[in-house]
């Protein structure tokens, strides 16, 4: 399986990656269907049955909203969240749904919408699409939302090929071993190993314009976060607390000794609780790898541009591929999706990321990037994915932020090391993965365990 860092970083909505961009890109990928085999027009009515995780939590992430826009020819990268709201409400009140936003057809909320408390065999998200013409079922699609806003159908998770890209790259590596090898063998720094990959798929121009756009989605993100205040939505009430904090850092008054010791830490915390507090909102998003850990590679590489010295593009391009290094082998080795292995495969892997992103900029080498990934994974080990009501706000804003921070200091740490440690990157992945095999469900985003049952206990 050959993964790009441009499939780990995809622009798209809040509030979930797999509950909410990863259904929405099933439904659109659905309808080009129907489209290519010339089947839109016979369509009469649409059917959308959501199980396991996308039941569970699937209101609450708006995984429901989401599959409606796939389904209207909408796509995560390209939709304005904005409109979401006004659309949904039109289709509830003439209960006709536009498909590919060009032929209506019958959906009925309370019948067609349906929110199944089953598991199917595959993965925990999961969902069927069924279109019907007057005679019948017409056709029908499986889809699992495996993690980041990947998309499998039933045919691939069937094949155990998940994914169809069979390109070669001139350094595959699957584990960190194997990726420490070829940087020794090649002496390559591992931002210029990733690069050389990359370059299979787009020319030098083209990476570094891509990535710099992502930037840009995640400064503009930040900016959004800190511009907005009140409550989040989804009936928790929820405060937003960014654009307050941002007034705070800005005001000259007397820290306390935390203030005037880690002054810097503070402003981590604020990019991270802007970025996740705009999720939570279902505003404009970069998955990090995922949407409910995005703030924490942005908020780690806001903080090298703002207190470095020396910044640049370069810095930029080799901060994302530095921690895409490290998303692949979590990818390939385990899994960053919530509903697979708890919030551990999250925001532990983003910490993981966002703390080899940053030793690579600092100019690690290798082993130091690899131990600095393993500090980040290995202290997150056994977190739980239990969102408060099905909402990507309690615990998960303050998880970033505090994952964030993590990430730094596990960078500083292996810095001050020559890369030599007793644990190696490889067998915390390995133990991430099996530690998710033997975690209870409740504690895997379905909101029926951990914090989420005793906050509302309580």
């Amino acid at each position: 399986m050959a993964i790009s860092v441009f499939d780990l970083f995809k622009i798209g909505v809040g509030p979930s990656s797999s509950h909410t961009v990863g259904p929405m890109r099933a439904a659109a990928l659905f309808v080009q269907g129907l489209r290519d085999r010339g089947e839109l027009e016979r369509v009469k009515r649409v059917e959308v049955r959501l199980y396991g995780s996308l039941s569970a939590t699937g209101v609450g992430h708006g995984s429901d909203n989401a599959v409606i826009m796939g389904l209207m020819g909408e796509w995560p990268d390209s939709i304005d969240p904005s409109t979401i709201g006004q659309r949904i409400a039109e289709l509830r009140e003439t209960d006709t749904l536009k498909l590919d936003n060009r032929f209506p057809v019958e959906f009925v909320w309370s019948r067609d919408m349906r929110l199944l408390d089953e598991n199917l065999p595959y993965h925990p998200n999961a969902m069927t699409l069924v279109a019907e013409h007057a005679e019948g079922e017409l056709h029908s699609d499986t889809y699992y939302s495996v993690g980041g806003g990947f998309v499998v159908d039933a045919a691939q998770a069937a094949s155990g090929v998940l994914d169809s890209d069979k390109t070669v790259l001139p350094y595959d590596f699957n584990s960190a071993a194997e990726l420490l090898e070829l940087c020794k063998q090649n002496d390559m720094r591992v931002s210029q190993l990733m690069l050389a990959n990359e370059k299979v798929w787009r020319s030098e121009a083209e990476i570094r314009a891509g990535l710099m756009k992502l930037w840009r989605a995640m400064q503009d993100c930040v900016e959004n976060g800190l511009k907005y205040e009140g409550t989040l939505p989804g009936g928790l009430n929820v405060k937003r607390r960014a654009a307050k904090l941002h007034r705070s850092l800005q005001e000259l008054g007397k820290p306390n000794v935390i203030g005037s010791t880690l002054s810097a830490m503070e402003w981590v915390n604020l990019y991270a609780l802007a970025v996740n507090e705009e999720n939570a909102a279902g505003g404009r998003m970069v998955t990090a790898p995922t949407n409910g850990a995005a703030g924490i590679i942005p908020a780690v590489l806001h903080y090298y541009m703002r207190f470095s010295d020396e910044v640049s593009e370069a810095c930029v391009v080799d901060f994302f591929l530095g921690a895409a290094a490290v998303g692949i082998l979590c990818k390939k080795n385990a899994s960053i999706s919530g509903a697979e292995v708890g919030c551990q495969g999250e925001v532990g892997s983003a910490c993981a990321m966002a703390a080899a992103g940053l030793a690579e900029v600092l100019g690690a080498t290798p082993e130091q990037l690899e131990n600095a990934a393993e500090i980040g994974l290995e202290h997150n080990l056994g977190l739980t994915c239990d969102p408060v009501g099905g909402l990507v706000q309690v615990p998960c804003i303050e998880r970033n932020a505090i994952a964030a921070v993590k990430a730094i200091n596990a960078a500083q740490m292996a810095l001050r090391g020559d890369g030599e440690h007793f644990i190696s990157l490889d067998r915390v992945i390995r133990t991430m993965r099996d530690t998710g095999a033997d975690m209870h469900d409740k504690y895997k985003e379905t909101s029926r365990g951990g914090l989420a049952v005793s906050a509302i206990e309580c």
